[in-house]
């Protein structure tokens, strides 16, 4: 066939069950590939990613993800990156770095901004300025403000990956990643060991790029609506100024183990309370073929994804630890892995974990899964392939990595994106022998000695050592320096800053790609809804199209409660899937569901509102199941909500731990927004009720009530009977249905005779008097680094709202915050947000090295606006971002609640109309109006820091004692 665009076809498919027409090009002249999915959705993706294996763990794949966007020959600008962030309407920009591989995705539903992100992006990978600047500032230097100081370390990869390595879960991936494959790539951090990054050179740092970023060694991938002849022409006018060169990036399959391997890694604890982390990891044989990786992801499930599966409750039944670890089966990397643990282990029972893991897995093989297990496992799987509901991640971009799973080993990617064959073949395999999911414990697992046991001990010394260490190496190396030297540094500091603080000239600015106001949609998404009268309750009905599946959300109205009930909401949302019921135990519920359904999560959703001084606080059970077996979700959550069986202390005791492991665990990977739940909660009774029901109080309260339960559980029961009793009433609930009204029609009869069985009483508002005085707060955790808060109500202070608040926080994001907390203060990330319903504005900061310095950076932004020169150009940019986050892209499902949320809060279309009217409007005035407002941030605001102990004692020392200091993890 003659090429196409300097492109020849090696395979074209129709692929139903993703209404989608694939095809695979070579292009001739490089060798890249491109992956082309032509489709209906609006939602337009487009990737290129290249295999960047590392050979140690300097990070330089990940510094090179960080620097590639910071310039390049067409584009440069200090951070083309951030410029799109700013000014873009895309759905989703950003990059990441997996162990073997570097992926640069952007997606957008506006063709021209679509065809602007590739622009850039194309140009940053393949022509980037990479200048030793970039290294400092994105990877690591050596910083000196006088000759007397001591030497540190900067750079925003360094405390980023100080921060992960500040998360045992994390230390425990990485840990086992490297003991399951010492002698390939994967024995190494491709996101930098924090205390090797600092061993990497420019000369090593430029020669990955020169080896890896090449057309040779790309995959390329389109999805969505756009036209897929202009996909090639795109794609051929950037490599045809390359010539094909051969690129050794492949990671060869790792030589199995002859025997078991164990090996044991520390992580920091601030004193002796700790417990262990003991996981169990293999690598599996190599396989790429379809129908054995869709098998054992269904293994995958059956062991541990539910209540039900055996491996999971053995392990949590077992009281050996609170919660399990590991991510179970997992295919990305080059030999799919399973990992499963336990968390929260007394030494003297590490060796037990390991024991029961294979006991349980020898047992399953020999008597085999319950059927029903197996036929709800399958179910789940099929069911999510179907939806392939991605949430707030662009349907093509998981589609994107799926194919690379594979793909990027040379195997057929069109083979993994088409499940219906695959999914066929297994159900087939079940249907002829029974015992094939057990027969794949034996091949996989037992008789697998490719298997590492990791035990994560804590060490209160830890942390400690490895800040001397960092001390020590610093001294050493200034010591070796004379005084020239260190005066270059001092030179080679001030200079970087200086590049930091310059703005991009006009010149530069101009090179960018750019939409403009009149390229924007100036009337607001308007979502279908009705809102229905039913039985003394209300139903939000929305017409949407859904491909045949019911979405049904259950709400319990969180104002009936009274305060001291209002802690043990999210672990009663949990009960409703997780206890049981009267007829069935929670191993049985758990099957039915995974059976008949397509899944019931519950879901917390707490505002505050303009028109209620209680904000709106619900609870809801979310779910879901294609129309003929809409009938079975009506039956299961009658069930749950009329039989529930509350008293199991055995099983809400897992719950508790389970959820406490999981707060615990997210301190540091989410500690932006523990800070921002925590900072919230001192402005509205909502937010208050938010961090009872999620935050850190809650935290502390389920440490309290585990000790509860153990004591006086009786009195622990009667609390959930009591709130039980008051959320299932039909006057205190809200029913909302995503479907079209075809389907609706055919289901309105047996929906009305479902809602018409739960009870129906006077609704009843409890008072909640919170104390809502502000209260700056240290929040000690065992961290590297730091998540400093300050935030106020800016109603409070007679701010009146504005749309231009939107333009104004995203103006603050992408240009003040990130180059005053992030590039020159070196943290991973500093932002704002703005609630519109409180009227809190709140600064934040992520994988923080500074403390008082970012409150400084905070304070100084009032004056900052006031001083601001800011161009028609960059005012325009601005608008164009806040408009494209104002309305995002939203699958079925997103769309129902979303409205259902709207109506919630009150806010009308109307109100949304003139919101974007004042976006569009902004002008310089209004920035100069904010600086005002935000003075009283400054002067008033509430501070809340969540970090190290020393950085905490540090600022207390400085100003007096000024933080109330509370450690929330030893």
């Amino acid at each position: 066939m003659s090429a196409l665009h300097g492109f020849e076809r090696l395979k074209s498919q129709k692929i139903e069950e993703l209404n989608t027409q694939a095809t695979l090009y070579r292009h001739l002249k490089t060798g890249a590939e491109l992956l082309s999915l032509d489709n209906d959705d609006t939602n337009k993706v487009f990737g290129v990613a290249f295999r960047t294996p590392p050979t140690d763990s300097k990070g330089v794949p990940h510094i090179m993800e960080h620097t590639v966007l910071g310039g390049s020959k067409n584009y440069p600008l200090k951070m083309p990156f951030i410029q799109l962030v700013k000014g873009s309407l895309k759905t989703f920009l950003n990059a990441f770095t997996l162990p073997d591989r570097t992926v640069y995705p952007v997606a957008s539903e506006n063709v021209q901004d679509f065809y602007n992100l590739i622009s850039v992006y194309l140009d940053a990978v393949f022509y980037p300025l990479l200048t030793p600047n970039h290294l400092k500032q994105e990877g690591w230097h050596y910083e000196l403000e006088r000759l007397d100081d001591p030497l540190v370390f900067k750079g925003v990869v360094f405390n980023e990956m100080k921060g992960g390595y500040s998360s045992p879960e994390s230390r425990l991936s990485r840990a086992s990643q490297t003991a399951l494959f010492p002698d390939n790539a994967y024995a190494f951090d491709a996101g930098g060991d924090p205390e090797h990054i600092p061993d990497l050179d420019y000369e090593q740092f430029k020669a990955f790029h020169t080896r890896f970023y090449h057309p040779s060694n790309a995959r390329v991938f389109f999805y969505g609506d756009d036209d897929p002849h202009e996909r090639l022409r795109l794609m051929d006018v950037c490599f045809s100024a390359f010539a094909r060169k051969t690129v050794d990036s492949g990671v060869r399959a790792h030589r199995p183990f002859s025997v078991p391997r164990r090996s044991s890694v520390p992580y920091g604890v601030e004193d002796e309370a700790g417990k262990s982390y003991v996981q169990l990891t293999w690598a599996l044989p190599e396989t790429f073929d379809p129908q054995r990786l869709m098998a054992l992801d269904v293994l995958g499930h059956a062991l541990i994804a539910t209540p039900a599966s055996p491996l999971r409750k053995a392990l949590l039944d077992s009281g050996l630890g609170s919660d399990l670890s590991g991510g179970g089966m997992s295919h990305f990397l080059r030999q799919t892995t399973f990992q499963v643990g336990l968390k929260g282990v007394a030494e003297k029972d590490e060796e037990a974990v390991e024991a029961l893991i294979l006991d349980t897995l020898g047992q399953l093989a020999q008597d085999g899964f319950d059927p029903q297990l197996v036929e709800a496992a399958l179910n789940t799987v099929e069911f999510g392939l179907r939806e392939n509901n991605t949430g707030n991640f662009p349907q093509g971009l998981w589609l994107f990595i799926r194919a690379l799973n594979v793909w990027d080993y040379d195997a057929d990617p069109f083979k993994v994106l088409a499940f219906e064959a695959p999914l066929v073949s297994l159900k087939q395999a079940l249907a002829a022998d029974a015992h094939h999911l057990d027969k794949l414990i034996q091949t996989q697992l037992l008789d697998n000695s490719h298997r590492v046991t990791l035990t994560l001990k804590p060490d209160p010394e830890l942390n400690t050592r490895q800040r001397a260490r960092e001390e020590r190496r610093l001294k050493q190396a200034k010591e070796q320096l004379d005084e020239a030297q260190l005066q270059q540094i001092m030179t080679d500091s001030q200079a970087l800053k200086r590049l930091q603080a310059t703005p991009d000239s006009a010149e530069a600015l101009a090179t960018l790609p750019r939409l403009n106001v009149a390229d924007l949609d100036r009337r607001v998404k308007t979502l279908p809804g009705e809102v229905l009268s039913l039985q003394d309750t209300t139903l939000l009905y929305h017409d949407v199209f859904t491909n045949g599946i019911a979405y049904l959300d259950v709400g319990f109205d969180l104002h009936v409660l009274p305060p001291d009930l209002l802690p043990l909401v999210e672990l009663f949302g949990k009960a409703l899937v997780g206890m049981g019921t009267r007829t069935q135990d929670y191993v049985q519920l758990s099957q039915r569901i995974g059976r008949q359904t397509g899944g019931i999560e519950p879901e917390t959703f707490l505002s505050a509102t303009p028109h209620d001084p209680n904000g709106t606080a619900w609870l809801f059970l979310r779910g879901k199941a294609m129309v003929p077996q809409a009938q079975a979700l009506f039956d299961i959550l009658k069930d749950v909500l009329l039989e529930l069986n509350l008293d199991d202390r055995a099983r809400f005791t897992q719950l508790v731990k389970e959820t406490l492991a999981a707060r615990e665990a997210g301190l540091v990977p989410g500690g932006a927004a523990v800070v921002n739940v925590r900072l919230r909660s001192h402005f509205s009774r909502a937010d208050w009720a938010k961090e009872q029901l999620s935050g850190v109080s809650n935290l502390l309260f389920l440490r309290q009530l585990l000790q509860q339960i153990e004591t006086d559980w009786t009195s622990v029961l009667e609390r959930l009977q009591r709130l039980r009793g008051l959320l299932v009433n039909r006057r205190a609930m809200v029913f909302n249905l995503t479907l079209d009204r075809a389907h609706w029609q055919t289901l309105q009869a047996r929906f009305n005779a479902f809602v018409g069985t739960l009870p129906s009483a006077a609704r009843q508002e409890a008072a909640w008097e919170p104390d809502l005085s502000v209260q700056h707060e240290g929040l000690s955790i065992p961290a590297q680094v730091n998540y400093v808060g300050k935030g106020y109500d800016l109603y409070g202070l007679g701010y009146t709202l504005h749309g231009s608040v939107a333009v104004i926080t995203n103006y603050l994001r992408t240009t003040y915050l990130w180059d005053k907390v992030r590039i020159q203060g070196g943290a991973y990330g500093g932002f704002c947000l703005f609630d519109r319903h409180s009227g809190v504005f709140d600064y934040l900061s992520y994988r923080d090295p500074n403390l008082l310095d970012t409150l400084k950076t905070y304070d100084h932004t009032g004056e900052h606006l006031r001083q601001l020169t800011l161009s028609r150009e960059e005012l325009t940019q601005n608008i164009v971002g806040a408009v494209g986050a104002l309305d995002p892209y939203l699958l079925p499902d997103a769309k129902g609640f979303t409205a259902m949320t709207r109506h919630l809060l009150g806010l009308m279309d109307e109100a949304r109309q003139h919101f974007l009217d004042e976006v569009i409007s902004t002008t310089k005035a209004d920035f100069e109006a904010f600086a005002d407002v935000l003075e009283g941030t400054a002067s008033q605001g509430c501070v809340v820091v969540l970090g190290s102990s020393q950085a905490i004692e540090a600022a207390n020392e400085e100003h007096g004692g000024w933080l109330r200091v509370q450690k929330v993890l030893s």
